[in-house]
């Protein structure tokens, strides 16, 4: 729902009924991921997709017609359907689409949802999608690490969710539970959706220099809070790192000593000196990151392996550091590098291989490293 927030809020606000289309499940080589949205407003405008075009049209109008009815539908897309040539995925997956009238009276709860995600408050909306009688799909629970609002309609399913919800939004994970008619996790009859909203995941690069510029662009593309962070004040400079949410003048181990990390941070050291490098990588590789990659020459990486061998790391630990950083794709200039470290970044989180997709067999979407 992130993509289409805007224009909901706006529309909620100015008290008007939406058809939001929301990915609950894919399945395949499904090329939007559960969370991807679609709204139909006023006067039939359409934003967001669910599908990348293969069954716009098809959400579309099951959105209008929702927003007359206000009755929720599930819907599955895909070459499983009878009329997988006429609406089905022509990449050749499969998505469940929840398809839902919102508005001040069907969401009431949409305006605190909104403040938290805009504040950078975790919140998760739980949604019942399935597996129910139809007067209780589309019932919300709304979880907050501390607190809970709205039901489900069963005080037990209430209690299961809650406790999931929190380990989803802690993770910030989003997708589709399954329990039993009263909240019983070992049955499958009931389907709820939870939608986690936490804080973006954290980049942190080391290295005030041309080739951190490129990664902080492309690093806020991709949905990153971006920190850049050198111990030279007259490199370290807002002007100089635009895309940048926030430059940090500190020497780099010491920064991320006092700063926080979790699962879902990437740490790129780019500062390919000694100095910097070896105190940093020395507590970066203790750190439970997604990704550590560091910047350096084949000579550079060698001479920082054997700096950290001598401080007790063995390769098993070293095979967790990704240098030289960046895919092997030619690169030279620093947007190209910029890409490179990019494209090993997203093949770490979702475990790709980084080959040409031509010489790769099997599923092209993955469904990520636990």
């Amino acid at each position: 729902m992130r993509d289409v927030l805007t224009d909901l809020e706006s529309w909620w606000r100015a008290g008007e009924t939406v058809g939001l289309g929301t990915v609950v499940g894919t399945w395949k080589s499904a090329p939007r991921q559960p969370g991807a949205a679609m709204l139909v407003g006023p006067e039939g405008t359409a934003v967001g997709s669910v599908s990348g075009g293969c069954v716009e049209g098809a959400v579309y109008e099951l959105a209008e017609q929702t927003r007359s009815t206000l009755a929720p539908v599930l819907q599955r897309y895909g070459v499983s359907d009878d009329d997988a040539f006429a609406v089905g995925l022509t990449c050749g997956g499969i998505i469940d689409v929840f398809v839902e009238a919102v508005n001040r009276e069907t969401f009431p709860e949409l305006g605190e949802v909104i403040d938290d995600i805009n504040a950078g408050r975790p919140v998760a909306v739980a949604t019942l999608v399935s597996g129910v009688d139809e007067a209780r799909v589309g019932s919300r629970l709304i979880v907050r690490p501390d607190a809970t609002a709205g039901s489900l309609g069963s005080a037990r399913l209430d209690d299961a969710v809650r406790d999931d919800a929190r380990g989803l939004l802690q993770q910030g994970s989003t997708g589709i539970v399954h329990y039993g008619p009263d909240g019983q996790r070992r049955g499958d009859d009931i389907a709820v959706f939870v939608a986690s909203y936490a804080p973006r995941p954290r980049m942190i690069v080391f290295g005030a220099i041309d080739f951190a510029a490129a990664v902080a662009r492309v690093g806020a593309f991709l949905g990153y809070r971006v920190t850049v962070c050198d111990a030279r004040p007259t490199f370290a400079t807002k002007k100089r790192f635009p895309d940048a949410d926030e430059v940090i003048v500190a020497w780099p181990h010491r920064y991320l000593a006092q700063t926080e990390v979790d699962a879902r941070t990437v740490v790129c050291v780019l500062t390919h000196d000694p100095k910097f490098d070896v105190p940093l990588l020395e507590l970066a590789l203790k750190l439970p990151l997604a990704y550590l990659g560091a910047m350096g020459s084949r000579r550079t990486n060698d001479d920082r392996a054997m700096r950290l061998k001598e401080l007790g790391f063995t390769d098993d630990d070293l095979a967790r550091l990704h240098a030289p950083i960046g895919l092997d794709v030619g690169g030279r200039t620093p947007e190209e590098t910029a890409v490179s470290i990019a494209a090993e970044i997203i093949a770490a989180r979702w475990g790709g291989s980084g080959a040409q997709l031509r010489h790769v067999s099997g599923p092209i979407h993955r469904e990520g490293l636990s």
